[in-house]
């Protein structure tokens, strides 16, 4: 098989994201996979470029809540079933899950829980986390291989913001929110960024209300992450900063399968 090559993005809206030149850096990418999150609509309010791009499958999870949260994968490999959600519905009603398989890999594309409007979002962001973990390692003990990507809401370690110490105490970068995605490491995922970037600083979000892009005052809150198995065959992994059209930016996966 020829090298696979996936990315991610939170588009932030994928109907603004549209206007902005989503399809041309779509068409651009040459990509396999990809997969968008906070879409922000259901599939009836898009137009057909946007739901069938050509030569690609879409499967989307939309919120029960209109205009809110919401991730769609795009695969032109073989999909041999997608499952919409984790099976529960207090984790599912945001519409933050597609599980797509496929014959090499199982991929995960999620848009974590922001945990930002207060403790009980903390809680409900942890708990997420938990119940997510415990899917992916249903698939890795009947020996899949598993990729997860997506906005995790976290940074992890203090090279992945610009502004550890003031942040410590805001959600994204508290520590029961990193020890909480501190167990997909423990569960053996490798972080493939960090993998073969482990001093680069580099983030892919920005807040837009103080315009910190242009500073550079950043979060690394979007990752692709593997199963042991997989850890030899990662290529490379990018951040595509140069990329504008959110608050965040792309991120890329290239394997050898």
């Amino acid at each position: 098989m020829s090298p696979v090559k996936l990315y991610s993005w939170n588009v932030n809206g994928i109907r603004a994201a549209e206007k902005k030149g989503f399809l041309d850096w779509f068409a651009g990418t040459g990509a396999d996979v990809i997969a968008v999150q906070e879409t922000k609509a259901s599939p009836d309010q898009l137009s057909a470029a946007l739901l069938k791009p050509a030569g690609y499958t879409s499967h989307w999870a939309q919120a029960v809540k209109k205009g809110y949260s919401g991730v769609a994968t795009y695969s032109r490999l073989p999909v041999s079933k997608a499952i919409v959600g984790l099976g529960d519905s207090i984790f599912d009603d945001d519409g933050r899950t597609v599980i797509t398989e496929l014959e090499p890999f199982v991929l995960f594309n999620i848009y974590f829980p922001n945990g930002g409007r207060g403790p009980e979002y903390v809680k409900h962001k942890l708990a997420f986390y938990k119940f997510f973990l415990s899917a992916a390692q249903n698939y890795m003990k009947q020996g899949r291989s598993v990729i997860v990507t997506g906005d995790v809401n976290t940074a992890y370690a203090e090279i992945d913001l610009a502004r550890p110490k003031e942040n410590e105490k805001h959600s994204g970068f508290m520590p029961e929110e990193r020890a909480g995605f501190g167990e997909f490491f423990t569960a053996g995922f490798v972080d493939t960024f960090r993998m073969l970037y482990p001093d680069e600083i580099k983030y892919s979000w920005w807040d837009q209300v103080t315009r910190s892009r242009d500073r550079n005052v950043g979060w690394r809150l979007d990752y692709f992450l593997v199963s042991p198995d997989l850890r030899d065959k990662v290529v490379a992994a990018e951040i595509c900063t140069d990329v504008m059209g959110s608050d965040h930016c792309p991120i890329s996966l290239t394997l050898d399968l």
